[in-house]
């Protein structure tokens, strides 16, 4: 597919992954989520709008939605009665190339008005790379709205879950990861990772092909099945950048496996044999 660049106002770049501290909880910030209109932020990018539009119609049942665009984000991120789900490019410290782009669920804050920074960020997931993705985003994307409303609705019953973030998903591959089959694509693994690795962690109902079957095994909704994800910047900065590595489940979209390491010369983009370890570690 031809890339899909994603062009984004400057007002969205460098939203906090992590979010930031409170003197409330993070339970109690949430726990109006479904009681108020989440306003879901238009990039400008066609391709990516259409796509939102589409996701968000079929995916997004918790509470009420809007569309808008940047210049009403701009006026109503201030206001705490609006959720905002946007896709937006994240740096981390040291990254002077575009990074990521996350889609992220803020909720607005009076001091919004200081910068972007200051919203709560309730979960971030990694959409592609933020100077343009493969085009691979836009299958999993409906995947990733759909994890990001089914963290919200467990965090507002659960500090623990709250505060967990993205790790909060692997429990699902903790207590049904054994059950499953696994379609890695070869263009999802690090170039670290030997034949020698594979053949040690990699079982019989581990599959390693190339990324159009994975798209496609997901794409036909195969029952009780991984497909493989990977996220990282076109550009990667040696100890600044990260990758992310994800596995959704074809016929329900859910994430079952979220991961994230720091890129270095020993350890590049994709699936690392790390990964590789904690996934035979629980089948």
């Amino acid at each position: 597919m031809k890339k899909l660049i994603i062009c984004l106002a400057s007002l969205l770049l460098l939203v906090p992954v992590w979010g930031q501290g409170r003197v409330s909880t993070r339970k109690y910030i949430v726990s109006d989520f479904t009681d108020k209109i989440t306003q879901v932020v238009l990039t400008g990018n066609d391709v990516m709008d259409s796509a939102l539009r589409t996701e968000i119609s079929n995916n997004w049942t918790a509470s009420a939605f809007e569309f808008c665009t940047l210049e009403k984000f701009e006026q109503l991120k201030s206001n705490s009665q609006y959720y905002f789900l946007l896709p937006a490019e994240s740096r981390f410290k040291g990254e002077e190339n575009p990074g990521i782009l996350f889609l992220s669920l803020l909720k607005g804050d009076p001091d919004a008005a200081k910068g972007i920074g200051e919203m709560t960020d309730i979960i971030s997931l990694p959409l592609c790379a933020a100077m343009g993705g493969s085009g691979r985003e836009l299958i999993y994307l409906g995947a990733v709205v759909k994890s990001i409303q089914e963290f919200t609705l467990a965090a507002m019953e659960s500090e623990k879950v709250a505060y967990a973030k993205t790790l909060w998903f692997n429990e699902n591959y903790a207590k049904y990861g054994k059950m499953k089959q696994i379609y890695l694509a070869r263009e999802d693994l690090a170039e670290s990772v030997t034949e020698k690795d594979l053949e040690r962690y990699l079982d019989a109902d581990i599959f390693l092909v190339d990324e159009s079957k994975v798209d496609e095994v997901y794409l036909r909704g195969d029952y009780n099945t991984l497909v493989s994800y990977t996220v990282a910047p076109v550009v990667p900065e040696e100890k600044s950048s990260y990758c992310y590595k994800l596995l959704f489940e074809a016929d329900t979209h859910t994430l079952f496996y979220i991961h994230r390491h720091k890129i270095t010369p020993k350890f590049g983009e994709g699936f690392l044999t790390e990964d590789l370890k904690r996934l035979a570690r629980k089948r």
